[in-house]
């Protein structure tokens, strides 16, 4: 999913997304097709630390995602995030993103809007054209501008489709640099995913000697029951701890890091958004999936 944050300075997905989300050798040899879906996720304080601890956060992300491999895909992301410290009050952030991809992964426009405590903040508007050598990014807010990075970088729905393949092909770490118009719209960001076992599907529960760092928080009952009926109960899905980190060398902290249970179709669960400070859990609620019509073979 994209990469979901709290706006500056209050610090997000996509679940841009994004966000901006993912056997055997036939299952590996099937198409990767996203589901068009509505998620909505509430928000709440996971954990805080640090010298001005958050003493409570609560908050909602809703996600709509259309599109195929032929059109291209679509995704609006919507986050209110509320924020109580004893030093600082209380903070309400509001992100609207609005991203378009193109189905080959090489074109993408992106847009988003932020409030704090009701204030609009800084807007960012901007395109980008990628290849296997060159990411291009023209920039129409906060200001004009344009600039060039170096090597392959891939946009948010390309990086889930990457994602969702190597899971399926039982790779465990996937290293590549993204770029999803976040912050400023002039950040690309090294990442790199930790992707555990194949989760257990139709209600069965993890084996006693399954590592913790395998277990998804879908296996609990209480959380993201939209996955716990239907195709989704049976879907494949996997563990990931996606970090992401400022392009350099060396031993480096991330900057943010996102965890979820990645779903073939691209849908998300068990959401985990750290901010380094602290960090904050969101529960799918509800989930409606729209059809997506005839099959689109690009």
């Amino acid at each position: 999913m994209r990469r979901p944050r709290v706006n500056a300075p209050v610090v997000i997905a996509s679940v841009a997304g994004g966000l901006v989300l993912f056997a055997s050798a036939a299952g590996a040899a099937a198409p990767i097709t996203l589901a068009n879906h509505r998620a909505v996720y509430d928000l709440s304080l996971a954990e805080s630390s640090g010298t001005r601890a958050v003493e409570s956060a609560r908050g909602r992300i809703v996600i709509d995602f259309s599109g195929d491999a032929c059109k291209g895909y679509t995704m609006q992301t919507r986050q209110v995030t509320v924020l109580e410290s004893g030093e600082t009050g209380s903070r309400t952030s509001d992100l609207r993103n609005t991203t378009f991809e193109s189905g080959d992964g090489r074109s993408y426009r992106f847009k988003t809007d932020t409030a704090l405590n009701g204030t609009p903040g800084q807007a960012v508007d901007g395109t980008a054209e990628a290849t296997p050598n060159l990411l291009k990014v023209k920039l129409k807010d906060p200001k004009r501008d344009q600039f060039q990075t170096p090597g392959e970088v891939l946009f948010p729905t390309l990086h889930m489709r990457r994602l969702i393949q190597a899971a399926r092909d039982g790779q465990s770490t996937v290293s590549v640099k993204v770029f999803d118009g976040s912050d400023d719209g002039r950040k690309v960001y090294d990442t790199l995913a930790v992707i555990g076992r194949q989760a257990s599907t139709g209600g069965d529960k993890p084996s006693a000697d399954q590592p913790a760092s395998d277990r998804t928080a879908s296996d609990k009952p209480a959380r993201d029951k939209p996955l716990k009926d239907g195709a989704m109960a049976t879907m494949p899905h996997w563990p990931v701890t996606l970090s992401y980190y400022v392009p350099g060398e060396g031993e480096r902290t991330p900057v943010y890091v996102l965890g979820f249970d990645l779903y073939e179709n691209g849908v998300s669960g068990a959401l985990r958004l750290n901010y380094g400070e602290f960090a904050v859990v969101g529960d799918l609620t509800r989930l409606d999936t729209i059809p997506t019509g005839n099959d689109c073979h690009p």
